[in-house]
Order: C-alpha cells, then structure tokens, then sequence
C-alpha cells in the first residue's frame, strides 16, 4: 500500500511521527513536508505549496494521509488529477479550536482566531477517517464544536459535528522508546539528594510558573533535591525561568536543550520525579519519554494524563486540582531522600505501561486500521483495536 503522508509543518514531535511511522510501516510512505515554521502561513498556504509537489511526484496513493497543520479541502481540490476518489485520513496533533491561545498573540483580540480552528473543521469535515492522539483530545475537540459552529450568524450546520465523530478515532501517537535503550545505565547512581526533572518546552501552556513555585517553597523549607530543566525555547521565553535558574543557584544541575540525544537520554534515565503541571497537553511525548526512563510521576488529573496511568496507580500518580502540589511533591521528596525513590511502595513506576506506544507496538496497529480504511466500504470507518 502507497501512503502519501502530506506534512506541512515538519519540526519536533510533528517530523519524529511522520519519519518514524515512514521507517516503521510496512507500507511505502512518501513524505511531502515543508519546515516547521511561521504555523499560521502553513496551515493557509501549506497545503498550494504541497499540492504542487505531490502532483509533481506524479504517482497516485492508495491513501493520503494529512496532519492538523494541513487545509486538507484545499489540498484535495488541487490535486484531483491524483487525489480524487482516494481515500483520506487526518491526524490531529493538536487542534486549533481548544489549543489556549499565547498571550502575546494579537490574533484574539482582533477576531482573527477564528479561521485556524476553521480549517481544522472543514479538513475533518472532508477527510474519510478523524484520528486524534488521546481520548481527551478527541472527546475536547468534538465537545467544542457545536459551540464554535453557534458563532457563526447563519447556516452553521451542526449536524455535521455528528458525521465527524462518526469518523472519529483515537489512534495514540507513537514513539520511538527502544531508541533510549543504549543510554539505560545498568544500574541507577545513588546520590542521595533526588533529581527533579523538567523536559517540555520553555512556553506558557506547559505552566512552568506553579512547578517552580513549588521549588522556591521546598528550597525555603530546606528539602534537598536537584533540578535539570531541560526542553527547548522558541521565540519569548517566559522570565520564570531566567528567574528559576538564579534562584534556585546549586540545585540547578542540568538547563537547557541538550543538542544531542545521548544526553537528553542519559538525563531522563538519571532523574528521578517527574513532576508537572501544564495547563495543555493533548498527549505528552516528553512526559512519556521520562516516564519509559522510569521517572516517578506525579501528573495533575486531567488533560490526556489519566490515559498514560493504569487504575490501580492513578492515587500514587494524579494530583487533582485544588490538591496542593507542594504537599504531594515534598512527600515524594522526603521519601525518597529516605531511601525509596525506586521502591514499589511510591506506586508510580509507568515505564512498562508507556512501553505499549513503542512503533513496536504501533506501527502494526496504524498499518492494519489504514488497510482496514482502504478495503471497507465508501462511509464505514474501521475501529482500533490497541492493546
């Protein structure tokens, strides 16, 4: 089977996908990407860009395959000498319906929000299949729907939300975990002062300002630990961390983005509690890494997190809102610092449960759905089956 996998903001989590299903599917993949920047401009004129390319290659594929970043209707129109009547899939990474918007953005205040999300709608609208990376990014972006429709002054059709879910699948994002096995230490150094970790990026949505708050207190309280603050920055850089890293002096061991991945790798396996507190998370490729590298957890209760904790972990694991995050923190801090930071009696271990989105695991299972979508009839969507 020849997939076309049309990618126009090709950087990060985005390109790790889209290379790796391509070296793991035991179907042809051919990649039609642009560089993951200037978001806005891509998602209006990606898809020309690509269309032009794709029907350059001059092959026509059993499927095509878009991302949210693509405005798959435009896409679909300029290519029907190749496209028309093949079948379509999008994935949703994120979306730009329920994704919080920055707040040095000018775009809100001037009304000109809307047509992101709009794009978003139509693709889904216009694809044969709807496939998102977590329940709670699913069930987020059909719930909003109907309100972001109603906003419109006429001719909304709302029923379409209903065909959308009809075609609406969750299809985990999958990673590449068995690339951190050469880095696992064979057995885990005992300092005595416990590791925090931090590996997301440096922005406002992943909520950097309550984790360290937390840190300040602990340090004023005098519990030891460490700190690597690690993830990459893009653009402004919230002044919480050029703050954090004065203030914190010592216990800071690890900053920055690590240019390889050997010592991203081997910070991940050293370091101990992951604790975090983003206010997005549509499904949590750094919280996954860290928690494959066997980091203790503690993760609010809400977002796509509940989905990467098994039941009978979700009290060691999940912190609720209004929950104090400093009270569960220094519990785990001061356990730790008694000698059980790998024990099972802290119940947070989810190495083994991550492990289940490994291209491994994965790729078997995109490969099987997208035959599925290929044989079944015009309007039928198969179901995932994951294990």
């Amino acid at each position: 089977m020849h997939i076309a996998l049309v990618e126009p903001y090709c950087t990060g989590s985005h390109a790790a996908w889209a290379t790796e299903y391509a070296a793991h599917s035991s179907h042809d993949v051919e990649l039609f990407t642009l560089a993951g920047r200037n978001w806005k401009w891509r998602m209006h004129g990606g898809a020309v860009a690509l269309a032009g390319r794709f029907l350059a290659a001059g092959k026509r594929p059993d499927l095509i395959l878009a991302t949210d970043m693509l405005d798959l209707t435009t896409f679909l129109a300029l290519t029907r000498p190749l496209s028309d009547r093949c079948r379509s899939a999008i994935y949703f990474h994120e979306n730009q319906l329920t994704y919080p918007w920055s707040p040095g953005d000018p775009d809100p205040g001037e009304q000109r929000d809307l047509h992101y999300a709009f794009i978003n709608y139509v693709s889904a609208l216009c694809a044969d299949a709807v496939l998102f990376n977590s329940r709670y990014h699913m069930d987020s972006f059909l719930g909003e729907l109907p309100a972001f429709l109603k906003r419109f002054p006429d001719a909304v059709e709302l029923s379409t939300v209903e065909r959308i879910a009809a075609k609406s699948r969750v299809l985990p994002l999958g990673l590449d975990l068995r690339k951190f096995e050469p880095f696992r230490p064979q057995e885990r150094a005992e300092t005595g002062v416990p590791l925090l970790l931090w590996n997301h990026r440096w922005e406002y949505d992943k909520a950097p300002e309550p984790f360290f708050e937390a840190l300040y207190r602990l340090a004023d309280e005098g519990v030891e630990f460490r700190v690597a603050v690690l993830g990459e920055s893009f653009g402004r850089v919230p002044p919480v961390f050029k703050q954090a890293r004065e203030r914190l002096g010592a216990r800071v061991v690890g900053w920055g983005y690590q240019k390889s991945f050997a010592e991203y790798a081997e910070w991940l396996w050293r370091a101990d509690i992951l604790p975090v507190t983003s206010r997005q998370e549509f499904f949590g490729a750094s919280v996954v890494q860290a928690l494959y590298c066997g980091c203790r957890a503690l993760l609010p209760d809400r977002l796509a997190y509940p989905e990467h904790v098994p039941g009978g972990l979700t009290s060691a694991v999940l912190y609720r809102d209004g929950e104090s995050l400093l009270d569960r923190l220094r519990g785990l801090l001061q356990g730790a610092q008694h000698g059980a930071q790998h024990g099972a009696q802290h119940g947070a271990r989810l190495d083994g449960h991550v492990a289940r989105y490994d291209w491994e695991r994965l790729a078997p299972v995109y490969d099987d759905f997208f035959s599925g979508l290929i044989g079944s009839e015009e309007g039928e969507v198969p179901e995932i089956a994951l294990v």
